[in-house]
């Protein structure tokens, strides 16, 4: 069994930052913070950036403050997401396309999405339904601990038939690079975020390249 383990943001789309624009205000609004401090989003999970939020401006990282932010955030998550032109990457639904017609591949995610945002998200460009399992970012504040989960839930799919050297974790940022390697997951880099080839070349992924456009290519590599 072929496991590929799928980031979604930057990767497979651009929302042109609607996540980022309807988590902030989500903050802004329901938190009444007019001028929330500026964390870093790249890689991190959901659950990490309003843990760091709530540090910067002194708030209980508590689980009914976390409810309330990740609430007001999927409510405002669909309104901009239409008001965006966010696209979906090159080569993406062809690749897909592809992959789910072949035997022994199974195809999950691995993002620090809350689950029900990714599935707002991928369900409004189409491509939810390609994905059967995956790792999350509700509970987990670090990318390594999303890994893990995506692992489990890829060998709970499985049915017994797993096979632990032929997972790949798919994605655009060093933190993707780094927790693959923390679940012995092979790599691919994809140059097609906010991460240049360079600096992604510099972390040494299993395979390094601009975009998923080339259907062949890839899937003679992962396979």
């Amino acid at each position: 069994m072929l496991t590929l383990l799928f980031d979604i943001d930057g990767t497979l789309i651009n929302t042109g930052g609607a996540g980022g624009t309807a988590l902030m205000e989500a903050f802004r609004e329901d938190f009444e913070i007019d001028n929330p401090a500026q964390v870093p989003f790249s890689g991190c999970t959901d659950r990490g950036i309003g843990t760091n939020l709530f540090a910067q401006h002194q708030i209980d990282d508590s689980p009914e403050n976390w409810q309330r932010l990740r609430d007001g955030y999927l409510a405002r998550l669909p309104v901009h997401l239409a008001q965006r032109n966010g696209r979906v990457l090159e080569g993406v639904l062809r690749l897909l396309d592809h992959l789910q017609s072949r035997d022994a591949v199974a195809i999950g995610l691995l993002t620090g999405n809350l689950q029900d945002g990714a599935r707002i998200k991928l369900s409004y460009f189409g491509l939810f339904d390609h994905f059967e399992f995956g790792g999350f970012g509700d509970e987990h504040r670090d990318r390594d601990g999303v890994a893990g989960a995506a692992l489990v839930a890829a060998k709970q799919h499985a049915n017994g038939i797993f096979d632990p050297g032929r997972v790949w974790v798919i994605g655009d940022t060093p933190l993707d690079i780094s927790c693959a390697r923390a679940i012995d997951a092979k790599v691919l880099a994809v140059a097609t975020g906010l991460h240049p080839a360079s600096e992604l070349a510099a972390l040494r992924p299993d395979l390094l390249l601009d975009d998923l456009s080339d259907t062949e290519l890839v899937l003679n590599r992962l396979s």
